[in-house]
Order: C-alpha cells, then structure tokens, then sequence
C-alpha cells in the first residue's frame, strides 16, 4: 500500500463520519477537526473507520499524530502490516524466492 492509497483511505473514513465533505477541500497540513465539523465522538468513528480500512490499531496516546491527512498518512504507512502493503504491489509473492 503506497501513501496515495493509504491518503484516499484516511479521505474514504473522513467521508463516512462527515459526509457532507469534499475530500478536494481537505488541506493536508490543517488539522482535520478545524477543516471538517466532527465532535470527538465523531473523531473516535474516524479512528474506528481507519483501523477497520487498514488493520492498523491506533491508542489514544497517538491520535495528535493523525490529526492532519500528512501526519496520519505518514503515522499510517509506518504502521500498515508487511502482508498489506505486499498484497497492494501485486501480490505476497513479490519479493518472494
């Protein structure tokens, strides 16, 4: 999985807690909360959304890292499992002898 798959995942779980968003609008360093109207409850949606897209768990501790669509693609790509990222270039056997 490659940073622009992993950023249209993050803008697909932005949309489903506020849908009313245009994910063109979204500014990559702004923090997500000030560009789009969503209570914490609504963040926590957002994380949930994240974790089920990507299988990545996100703690509490680390939310101040996702909190702009560049700090959570990057806290993201650091932590997508190994068989994810090998299965978006095509499959697990890449690499593989």
């Amino acid at each position: 999985m490659n940073e622009a798959e992993i950023k249209a995942a993050v803008l697909r779980a932005l949309a489903q807690v506020a849908p009313e968003i245009d994910p063109a609008d979204i500014r990559p360093d702004v923090r997500l909360r000030d560009q789009v109207d969503i209570d914490s409850m609504d963040f926590l949606n957002f994380v949930v959304e994240l974790h089920e897209a990507l299988k990545v768990d996100i703690s509490e501790a680390d939310y101040s890292q996702i909190d702009t669509l560049d700090k959570a693609v990057t806290y993201l790509a650091a932590r997508i499992p190994p068989a994810a990222r090998a299965a978006s270039r095509g499959g697990a056997q890449e690499g593989a002898t």
